[in-house]
């Protein structure tokens, strides 16, 4: 069980004043996407970039969502869903909370010493679930008068009503999501009637806010979509009208295949298809919250949980992505995610451009309920409300560092990153000789590192990564005694580690486009 929160913390976070001023306290409702990229709808997040966003997808109520609210281009996440999660409810980042990763689980254990025992360094374990000490957004807000719901993908272990959810789907995982059976074959059926259990969710969701919204009672409303993850799943409609268009049927010239042959996961409709489905679900929370009356008063957050890797993309001529690597990887395309935030005193159409990450919602959450974020313990995010109102943020924010930590293997290796301004370091564990440093002003792929150049810049911002890892008492992966560089090289992900890993000088970004990544 949870331990109670402390009656002073409370009794802090109540005394707080909320920066927005109305008659009720608003709603919050909050959009999850999975595995969605920073460039995978057709809202341009940098206008200066036209690989910035997907043309060929129909997303109408993002781009709607965009117009009427704030949209963040530069918005940071964790490299793996379940990471992130904890991030949102936890407001604290990856290296404090521990959770650094769904696997590496052996017990209480520090390094995970035998997955794998002839790799260069020994990675580190993570936490399997929230700590009970932590203080979680409906547990934030349940004393400023709030009733929380949670609806789809939970992926941290765990119950959700024990972090304080009083409607929630239980510790679901990526599997509910995936209605298809494994024997379905390579075409959808045409039967299927809830893709990613999309439809379903959304019901429910839109029951919770409509009971609350009768009863005038102040509501959280985490939505955690099961799209856009692997096991791709569309209405069987909403395909054909992407297998029409031209540039998938060159596509599937291009390849060999017809709309009749093309496997599942290779298929560009279905894709296009799913997201097109889930902007329809995402336009049904905005059309009920409209209908309740109560759309001066909500904020609606849509936020992805990680970056990814659309190939969908490369379906307009030209076209290559904007980042550096993909989900698993702290470089830019595993971390840079999407957001726009709707709600009142949000001025519709801006844009904000400095440097936000997902545990900066919890604070923002709790000021826009009239509690005091500063009075929350233990946290590393802060509370974005005064910006969304309009207020310029101060050097301190914009200078702020960011952390973003994993030291696991997968297809990836044990590293981790901190983001500083226009600034950003890498550290790979394997090769701490090859110090990285970029500017993302200028460099937005992660091309050219500059860190001979920018040496004091480097000694500075990898002092404070260390120090402040040392702080929160972050896992740090070890060399490996036992390394055998022959049996690390034959890994088949090594390829991949080559590609993405460390590198001195400058690399071409198209090169990612031949990984497969």
């Amino acid at each position: 069980m949870k331990k109670r929160i402390t009656f002073l913390w409370l009794a802090a976070l109540i005394s707080g004043s909320t920066c927005v001023a109305t008659e009720h306290k608003p709603n919050i409702v909050l959009l999850l996407i999975d595995d969605w990229a920073w460039n995978g709808s057709p809202v341009a997040m940098d206008e200066r970039a036209p690989n910035s966003r997907m043309p060929v997808v129909q997303m109408p109520n993002v781009e709607r969502l965009a117009r009427e609210g704030m949209k963040f281009t530069s918005a940071y996440a964790s490299p793996q869903c379940s990471p992130s999660r904890v991030c949102v409810q936890t407001g604290q980042s990856s290296p404090r909370n521990g959770f650094t990763v769904f696997m590496n689980d052996r017990g209480q254990a520090e390094f995970d010493e035998k997955g794998y025992p002839d790799f260069p360094v020994i990675p580190c374990v993570s936490d399997m679930t929230i700590d009970p000490d932590t203080v979680t957004i409906p547990e934030a807000l349940k004393p400023l008068g709030y009733v929380s719901a949670h609806i789809g993908k939970w992926h941290m272990r765990g119950d959700p009503g024990e972090e304080g959810y009083v409607l929630h789907d239980g510790d679901t995982s990526n599997s509910p999501g995936n209605t298809l059976p494994k024997d379905a074959g390579q075409r959808l059926p045409d039967d299927l009637t809830d893709p990613k259990l999309m439809f379903s969710v959304t019901d429910r969701a839109l029951r919770f806010m409509s009971e609350q919204a009768q009863a005038d009672q102040p509501f959280y409303l985490q939505i955690s979509h099961y799209a856009m993850h692997a096991g791709r799943e569309c209405l069987p409609a909403t395909r054909e009208k992407y297998v029409r268009h031209p540039l998938v049927q060159a596509y599937y010239r291009k390849i060999g295949k017809t709309a009749g042959t093309v496997r599942r996961k290779e298929d560009p409709a279905i894709w296009l298809g799913m997201a097109e489905d889930l902007d329809g679900r995402i336009g049904a929370v905005l059309d009920r919250i409209r209908a309740l009356g109560i759309a001066d008063s909500t904020y609606v957050v849509l936020i992805s949980d990680n970056g990814y890797r659309h190939k969908e993309l490369q379906l307009t001529e030209g076209f290559t992505q904007p980042h550096h690597a993909a989900k698993w990887w702290v470089w830019q395309g595993g971390i840079r995610v999407p957001m726009i935030v709707r709600g009142p005193g949000i001025k519709a159409g801006s844009v904000f451009t400095a440097n936000v990450v997902n545990y900066d919602l919890l604070p923002t959450f709790v000021d826009w309920a009239g509690g005091d974020p500063a009075a929350l313990p233990n946290i590393d995010g802060v509370s974005l409300a005064a910006m969304l109102a309009g207020q310029t943020p101060a050097s301190a924010f914009l200078d702020r560092n960011l952390y973003f930590h994993y030291p696991h293997y997968r297809t990836s290796m044990p590293h981790s990153a901190v983001v500083s301004g226009h600034f950003k370091l890498l550290h790979f564990y394997e090769r701490p000789d090859i110090p990285m440093l970029f500017d993302l002003q200028a460099d937005r792929g992660e091309v050219h590192n500059i860190a001979p150049a920018a040496q004091q810049t480097h000694k500075r911002l990898f002092g404070e990564m260390m120090d402040y890892f040392d702080h929160v008492g972050a896992r740090i992966p070890r060399p490996n005694p036992n390394y055998r560089p022959a049996a690390y090289k034959d890994a088949k992900e090594y390829p991949q580690r080559v590609l993405w890993g460390p590198f001195e000088g400058s690399r071409p970004l198209e090169d990612d486009e031949k990984s497969g990544g």
